[in-house]
């Protein structure tokens, strides 16, 4: 893990709130009529509607977090969710705890 990088994605408040929000997706989202639940994480179109932010702005940051391991996409149709990816952030959490 390069927690440069890491340090990097996150210094954007944007980017945390994603974070954040992508931590309790119940309470921070509509329900995905879709799918009934968050078992697959959040419709990349709730997280860009919930930001106030363009379309390509969050599809950059989606990205960025995607890159350095923070969250996992899944693509279900047309539609991509995103889930926090929990041991990454577990191991970021380690490392700069180590370091630090």
């Amino acid at each position: 893990m390069n927690v440069i990088e890491v340090n990097k994605v996150l210094s954007n408040k944007t980017r945390m709130d994603i974070l954040k929000w992508l931590k309790n997706p119940e309470k921070e989202f509509p329900p995905h009529k879709e799918l009934g639940h968050f078992d697959f994480g959040v419709c990349g179109q709730f997280i860009y509607e919930k930001s106030g932010l363009s379309q390509s702005t969050i599809s950059n940051y989606l990205s960025q977090l995607q890159n350095v391991g923070l969250i996992t996409p899944t693509r279900i149709g047309k539609w991509t969710y995103f889930k926090r990816n929990e041991e990454q952030i577990a191991a970021f959490l380690k490392e700069i705890h180590k370091e630090l």
